[in-house]
């Protein structure tokens, strides 16, 4: 009778569209609800996917917070308590789990020299006669360099099949010490 009572009452169109309107917001509530682990899915993948790229462990606490949204998603929760707790969770991991996973990271680097870095410190032999502006060596690999003396020896040049000793590389030259005098006598 109370329904009967509504629809008869001067008010009973404007209560109806109240009414109406309110389910209606309340039905795309609860469809937003129903179907967001879709949206936490696609997250997750697009999250993992960039962090295999950046190797920043930024992403991969984000999509480990986009989990905890999924899973508070199948007890129910609302879709705005979801969203609150994959912020949450993947903030503490970025402040917690993070910096120690970036250490381990960085901590397994390869500690073997390459590159420039390897002909640091490399012993050679003199090819053509090096001077301050430049010259020729032959490394212990093999190969062979142009070459100038460094700045720091007092020698104005090395002689053919002395000993060198590469303290830099500037640019495709080798910068190269005596690594024992030669004592010519005259």
């Amino acid at each position: 009778m109370r329904r009967t009572e509504t629809i008869n009452s001067p008010d009973a169109p404007i209560a109806l569209l109240v009414s109406s309107q309110a389910r209606t917001k309340e039905a795309e509530l609860d469809v937003l609800t129903q179907y967001a682990w879709i949206v936490w899915l696609v997250l997750i993948l697009v999250f993992a996917t960039i962090e295999v790229f950046t190797l920043e462990m930024t992403f991969l606490m984000l999509a480990l917070g986009s989990v905890a949204g999924l899973l508070s998603g199948l007890f129910g929760i609302p879709w705005w308590a979801q969203f609150i707790v994959a912020a949450v969770v993947s903030v503490a991991l970025i402040l917690t789990l993070r910096p120690p996973l970036l250490r381990l990271l960085r901590r397994g680097g390869d500690p073997a020299r390459s590159n420039v870095d390897a002909l640091i410190g490399a012993e050679g032999a003199v090819v053509r006669t090096v001077t301050p502006s430049g010259g020729q060596v032959r490394l212990r690999s093999g190969d062979v360099w142009t070459a100038r003396l460094s700045p720091i020896t007092e020698q104005s040049d090395v002689a053919v099949g002395d000993r060198v000793l590469v303290t830099g590389i500037d640019g495709a030259t080798a910068v190269v010490v005596p690594v024992e005098r030669s004592t010519h006598t005259e």
